[in-house]
């Protein structure tokens, strides 16, 4: 069996925004520290020196953190349903929306701000991997359960 590399582009999609926050955290992050004086030493420890930073600036970093989360649910099962031949439009269309949904929360979590919107944006998310999920469990167990 080959694995459909079409099927796992949204998983190489989502990738390349993590990467992207890595920047976006940087780009704002360096900046603040020099304003702020804040010296690297000081900030090895999470949260030691956040009440010197602009809310914008550490929402930078917590969604840098937050895209190495959840997400690792989302590359396992779009491995698992490539790997054991699941993988179909509905499933497609499930992963794209699940990465759009990461990619607006990102937005929503650096830009906006508003935990209510972040959170519904967050379980959207998190409702297309609970499909994935049970879409491949009835799958897997069904086809098992046939044999």
């Amino acid at each position: 069996m080959t694995i459909d590399a079409y099927f796992l582009k949204p998983v190489l999609a989502l990738v390349l925004w993590t990467l992207m926050m890595w920047i976006w955290m940087y780009a704002l992050r360096l900046p603040a520290f020099a304003k702020y004086n804040i010296n690297p030493d000081d900030a090895r420890h999470p949260g030691t020196y956040g009440d010197k930073l602009p809310p914008h600036v550490r929402s930078a970093a917590d969604n840098y953190n937050h895209l190495h989360e959840q997400p690792t649910i989302f590359y396992a099962l779009m491995f698992f349903i490539a790997l054991t031949g699941g993988n179909d439009n509905a499933a497609a269309l499930a992963a794209w929306i699940y990465v759009g949904l990461r990619i607006l929360h990102s937005f929503v979590q650096v830009l906006v701000g508003k935990v209510a919107l972040r959170f519904l944006v967050f379980a959207a998310g998190t409702f297309c991997l609970f499909f994935l999920a049970i879409k491949e469990a009835l799958r897997i167990f069904m086809m098992s359960s046939a044999l």
